[in-house]
């Protein structure tokens, strides 16, 4: 075999390593611009023998793989821990506090079902009522309920708490 056939490939496979290599990292195009001088220098190398269907063949290879390297790179990245803090994406603590502290807010809320309280503004059937001493805006059950009118809570949650007229 050829010194110049053997360099080409040698050097466009590891341009090919050093692409992937850069999903995994981080080097802001750095290892990304190596590979791409590198393939270079395998494509001359390729060009250079006295059969260029080797030179077309590396340059048609690498014309399909880098965008293929490319996007499945990008799919992978989403999943390493680099990628998911880039792209913003909570971690699986901050998943899991948030629901925690979803499932305390709807604890708390649906602590006030079977509560008893006044009505303080008239209910047309949204106004505000009084429960255990904290203002909460309300959704009457019936159309009208004027203020003062006792009223218990049949339903709540975070953003709606039905009442009834007792």
């Amino acid at each position: 075999m050829e010194p110049l056939l053997l360099w080409g490939l040698a050097l466009i496979g590891v341009s090919i390593v050093l692409t992937v290599l850069e999903i995994f990292i981080p080097s802001a195009g750095a290892i990304s611009l190596t590979a791409a001088v590198v393939a270079i220098g395998g494509l001359v190398c390729l060009f250079q023998l006295e059969d260029k269907t080797w030179g077309f063949g590396a340059l048609l290879a690498l014309v399909i793989l880098y965008p293929a390297i490319f996007f499945g790179g990008i799919h992978l990245w989403k999943s390493t821990r680099v990628g998911r803090r880039a792209m913003g994406m909570p971690s699986e603590e901050e998943v899991e506090a948030a629901r925690r502290k979803e499932m305390e807010e709807r604890g708390r809320w649906s602590a006030l079902v079977g509560k008893e309280g006044a009505v303080l503004t008239d209910l047309r059937p949204v106004g505000v009522v009084e429960i255990e001493g904290q203002r909460i805006d309300a959704l009457s059950d019936i159309a009208f309920v004027k203020s003062g009118t006792r009223v218990r809570v049949v339903s709540a949650q975070p953003n709606q708490v039905r009442v009834r007229p007792v």
